[in-house]
């Protein structure tokens, strides 16, 4: 057997129905861990498991951009023909 080249993907390995029933936990853990796998039903293929294509999301870092990010000093304040409209003294 020939070595994986780098970007291949391996062969998903084939699991029994009951078998993968009796243990999704385990399975779902080692797809988070990039293995794919087959769900196969008396040598039909049900299901194919695998990792998502999507990257995970990065988590979120409170502060990242902390001093990099300016407001205006008038940003709240409403031009006054568009206040005027929301009070209801359009002309």
């Amino acid at each position: 057997m020939s070595e994986p080249k780098p970007g291949d993907t391996p062969e998903p390995h084939r699991v029994g129905v009951r078998e993968f029933r009796g243990n999704m936990a385990g399975f779902l853990r080692q797809v988070r861990e990039g293995r794919s796998f087959l769900i196969m039903s008396r040598d039909e293929v049900l299901a194919e498991l695998r990792p998502p294509a999507v990257p995970p999301r990065l988590a979120r870092q409170p502060g990242a951009l902390r001093g990099k990010i300016r407001m205006a000093p008038d940003f709240d304040a409403l031009p006054p023909d568009l206040l005027a409209a929301m009070e209801g003294e359009a002309e």
